[in-house]
């Protein structure tokens, strides 16, 4: 039996997602992302101003006139979303979690999928697979997707995306988009995100909280590593240690940063202390301007 709470949960996403993905992605996510190329459709007597390369011999010799080609985009794709659940993830000092925040955003690319009659499929990982959902359509699926993501209960706590888009590359054998939802506190997953990004379209999404960019002062506090279980003593009054802390966390966000840029890979920062609609449009936006050049 499903909990009440978890229900409460997935009836307020479902509201609030499939809204907001009418309503504000709806356009830009049809022009932004494309299908899987062109298919063929029929072929039709030549008409001047037709492009020769379409003509079809075989047809225009059995015919004794000039047949051309006419192929259709094929719209139709696959959304993977890739969650990271590492413990990290339970991490949030603000409106929600890191894992709220992800169940929210990929439920609104999950609508925003279905509405366009696309296939929907999901990953869970930690630094082992926690689980697999197939890409389908339909709206029922996508709340089962959400439902996995919301009450998911990881066996591991660890991270490494590495596990999660190498398992992307082998499940999904036609080209996909894939948002890759995690804080990205990872390290050595470059080479298979490469690989990965070769055959799809990769999006990765940055789950950010405040505290993971400044510390508060707060005198002498217990960290404890989420993943590893590993406390240490900090005197967050030390101004000195504040600012290290800002700095290092800026350099390894600038580093995950500087690894899409040399991919050619869009991505988008979601915060839990700020919506997250306005990235996601913003991403949606650019994608589309983007193709229209």
């Amino acid at each position: 039996m499903i909990p009440k709470e978890l229900i409460k949960a997935l009836r307020k996403i479902e509201i609030t997602t499939n809204r907001l993905a009418t309503e504000q992605l709806s356009g830009n996510y049809t022009s932004g992302f494309k299908g899987q190329g062109l298919a063929f459709r029929e072929v039709r007597q030549y008409q001047p101003g037709d492009d020769v390369r379409t003509i079809d011999w075989n047809v225009s010799a059995r015919m004794h006139e000039a047949y051309v080609k006419v192929f259709v985009e094929e719209r139709e794709m696959t959304v993977m979303l890739v969650v990271d659940l590492s413990a990290s993830e339970a991490f949030g000092t603000r409106r929600t979690s890191k894992a709220q925040l992800a169940a929210e955003v990929a439920a609104l690319c999950a609508f925003s999928a279905i509405k366009h009659n696309d296939r929907v499929g999901l990953i869970l990982s930690t630094d082992q697979v926690e689980k697999i959902v197939p890409p389908k359509k339909g709206q029922k699926h996508v709340m089962r997707v959400v439902r996995e993501i919301l009450g998911a209960r990881p066996e591991h706590t660890g991270t490494d995306l590495s596990v999660a888009l190498e398992t992307l590359y082998h499940v999904a054998r036609r080209r996909s988009v894939a948002f890759v939802l995690s804080d990205f506190y990872a390290a050595g997953y470059e080479r298979t995100l490469s690989l990965t990004a070769a055959r799809h379209d990769v999006i990765p999404v940055m789950l950010v909280d405040p505290r993971d960019e400044k510390l508060p002062d707060v005198g002498l506090a217990h960290f404890e590593d989420p993943e590893t279980g590993e406390t240490i003593l900090v005197d967050t009054s030390d101004a000195r240690v504040r600012a290290y802390y800002k700095d290092r966390m800026r350099q390894a966000r600038d580093a995950h940063v500087k690894v899409f840029r040399k991919l050619g890979l869009d991505h988008v920062v979601v915060r839990t202390d700020q919506p997250y609609i306005k990235p996601l449009r913003d991403l949606f936006a650019r994608r589309a301007r983007r193709a229209h050049r």
